[in-house]
């Protein structure tokens, strides 16, 4: 056997490692979105609109669904904002002290236990209020939210050669404008990466919402100053009680969260072009 042949061999039983790697890797993504599709698919056929509509008392998660999308609003609404002018100042000033205790504690926070976040919001807005909230649900989201954006900010923009900062600064161009016209427009494939991560991370959160949101699935949210249910929290409800009905809602809630999910992340994360550098 010539050299040649042996060298095309060992590519070929490469490949074929890679490929067995590979799908052993994703073979329980698969497996869970069947398996929740499996299950949850005849809860929502057999209840049909009133699934998504009504209320717990009438075999409905409408309340539940609202609540979510209201949260996930909420906590995008406080946390992108922040989130990617950390990012940039740790991209714009990486040996500052700031800068460097800034990308340590995201690194952190990333990490943190939500469960934390969750106790932490409880005693600074829950017990002064008195009350479960949907303003303290989406601020505990917001800071869980924010290192995934602030970190997929900064790593977007290091990723932009110096040369075109160079040529923004030879037209003439402050700091902010050579950062926010020219660098992070180029980098917003991988901002947005990060801004679908933290959404997603956060959509579907259910340790921090236990000591701040406090569930409502009676009737949909009026205020941010009253509770307010989510999916997530709903489906940790539901699986502790014995009811095999309750447990039927369950996997069709789960249903509902990764349909949701799905939806978002998947048409945004293909719209998003490359840009070519």
């Amino acid at each position: 056997m010539s050299s040649f042949e042996v060298r095309k061999q060992k590519e070929r039983l490469f490949l074929m490692g890679i490929g067995s790697l590979t799908f052993l890797a994703l073979l329980p993504l698969f497996h869970i979105i069947a398996t929740v599709f499996r299950n949850g698919l005849p809860v929502i056929i057999k209840e049909g609109l009133n699934f998504l509509t009504g209320t717990f008392s009438n075999g409905g998660i409408g309340p539940a669904i609202i609540g979510t999308f209201t949260l996930t609003f909420l906590a995008s609404l406080l946390g992108l904002p922040i989130a990617f002018l950390v990012g940039l100042y740790a991209y714009e000033f990486p040996r500052s002290t700031i800068g460097r205790w800034t990308k340590m504690l995201l690194q952190i926070m990333i990490e943190f236990p939500t469960i934390l976040v969750g106790v932490f919001v409880m005693q600074v807005l829950v017990v002064p209020m008195g009350t479960y909230s949907a303003f303290a649900g989406a601020l505990a989201l917001a800071i869980i939210l924010m290192p995934y954006v602030a970190i997929y900010t900064h790593e977007a923009m290091r990723e932009i050669p110096f040369t075109y900062r160079e040529a923004g600064y030879s037209l003439g161009l402050t700091r902010i404008k050579v950062l926010l016209k020219i660098l992070a427009p180029m980098a917003k494939r991988g901002i947005f990466t990060g801004v679908l991560i933290g959404v997603a991370k956060v959509a579907g959160e259910t340790a921090p919402l236990l000591f701040t949101a406090g569930g409502l699935y009676e009737s949909y949210p009026s205020s941010v100053t009253k509770p307010i249910g989510s999916i997530s929290l709903l489906i940790y409800q539901l699986v502790q009680s014995p009811s095999p009905a309750d447990h039927e809602m369950a996997w069709g809630a789960s249903l509902i969260l990764l349909i949701v999910f799905l939806g978002i992340f998947i048409p945004i994360r293909l719209s998003l072009k490359e840009v070519k550098l």
